[in-house]
């Protein structure tokens, strides 16, 4: 069978084998290595916070980078390419214990994965929702969770195995090269781009009127959802050996994670459908605000665990309701319009993100815990529901 005419579930495998390798283990692998890290090296919280930050800063500029009209090239190139420099980038982790080397490595394995988030979007979303089969979506995101909870397996492994620091960056970077091989093989080259319409309605209208109260809102809650999701999202193995009471969680608490977002893109599209994207947002802000709260409420591994599920269970659902929510209000923009503004709520989701780590790591130096940081990223994703599901 030609490669052109393959089957969509095919090419959703090979879109989920990409987010796992680029995603789950390039992009979010840090997480359970840290407290390795951390061990190893004596690495303190606000260096690890920097190396966090680094990542996601390369992350807002991949992405808007990927974005640009003016790459050459064709989309698998970069897709493949990113896909390589995400197992190059996370083996040579193992290379260094110098921290300007690490800023530098993760800055580029964050470029790399956000390459395979837009290059795919073409290569896969695109080609599934002209074959009809835009339900497959679900299966393609699931691969963020899937590489979560493939990296916390892998971790957990190789701890049993006495394994230390290097030697888990350099599985992980062989893990995703496996991927990287699967997906090539799943994921052909995109056939011939269509030409654009001759009709002007790809340009942006010069009163930019679609541009109002409520979509403003929408990119400051996406801001502080980056901020609220990731401080937990990098540091909850961290907080599982860093407390006595917590440490029997730490093999458990990234899998857990894994395994709640893996099908959370389907749940939050099947109740954006009952309550409409924005409400569906705000409640998934409202659930994860109160996990990030469990996971240093101090109460025990159950809660301690509760919490790390329900950050799983919506942080993939919050991104991708922010997403189509922004797609739909800058709609009568057209196509330009939509693309400009994904760029700025990328941009926004990419700030929080970055300043994130960065706060909790500093604040952590300061007093001796994660508590006050994360609850302050409770606290940014309340506001980020209460500015989403207000009216009007």
């Amino acid at each position: 069978m030609p490669s052109q005419d393959r089957a969509p579930v095919a090419l959703a495998l090979g879109g989920l084998f990409s987010l796992a390798a680029a995603m789950g283990i390039g992009r979010f692998v840090y997480t359970p290595i840290l407290p390795f890290m951390a061990d190893g090296l004596n690495l303190p919280a606000e260096d690890a916070g920097l190396i966090a930050s680094a990542n996601f800063l390369g992350y807002l500029a991949g992405a808007l980078a990927g974005t640009s009209k003016s790459l050459p090239g064709r989309p698998r190139v970069w897709f493949l390419g990113g896909l390589l420099v995400s197992a190059l980038t996370s083996a040579a982790m193992a290379l260094t214990v110098s921290l300007w080397a690490f800023l530098f490595i993760r800055f580029v394995s964050g470029v790399a994965s956000a390459f395979v988030l837009v290059f795919s979007t073409t290569l896969i979303l695109d080609r599934l929702n002209v074959a009809g089969r835009g339900g497959l979506s679900a299966l393609y995101f699931a691969g963020v969770g899937c590489g979560i909870a493939f990296s916390a397996l892998l971790v957990a492994g190789l701890d049993q195995m006495a394994a230390d620091w290097r030697q888990l960056w350099l599985a992980s970077g062989g893990a995703t090269l496996v991927f990287l091989l699967i997906a090539a093989g799943l994921v052909p080259d995109e056939p011939p781009a269509a030409k654009a319409p001759a009709d002007g309605s790809t340009r942006l209208p010069a009163d930019a009127s679609y541009i109002n109260a409520s979509l403003l809102r929408l990119i400051l809650a996406y801001g502080l959802f980056g901020f609220g999701y990731v401080i937990t999202a990098t540091f909850v193995s961290t907080i599982a050996r860093s407390t006595p009471e917590l440490q029997s969680t730490e093999q458990l608490v990234w899998l857990a994670v894994g395994l709640c977002a893996a099908p959370s893109i389907y749940v939050w599209n099947r109740i954006a459908l009952r309550t409409g994207a924005r409400r569906a947002f705000a409640l998934a802000c409202m659930l994860e605000a109160t996990g990030v709260a469990l996971t240093v409420a101090g109460t025990g591994p159950a809660l301690f665990l509760l919490g790390a599920a329900l950050l799983g269970a919506t942080f993939m659902g919050i991104t991708a309701l922010g997403l189509m929510e922004t797609r739909r209000q800058a709609s009568a923009g057209g196509l330009a319009a939509i693309r400009q503004m994904l760029a700025v709520l990328t941009a926004s989701f990419g700030l929080g993100q970055v300043l994130g780590p960065w706060f909790a790591g500093r604040l952590y130096e300061m007093t001796g815990s994660f508590q006050l940081p994360s609850l302050a990223a409770a606290a940014a994703l309340v506001i980020a529901a209460a500015l989403v599901g207000r009216q009007g």
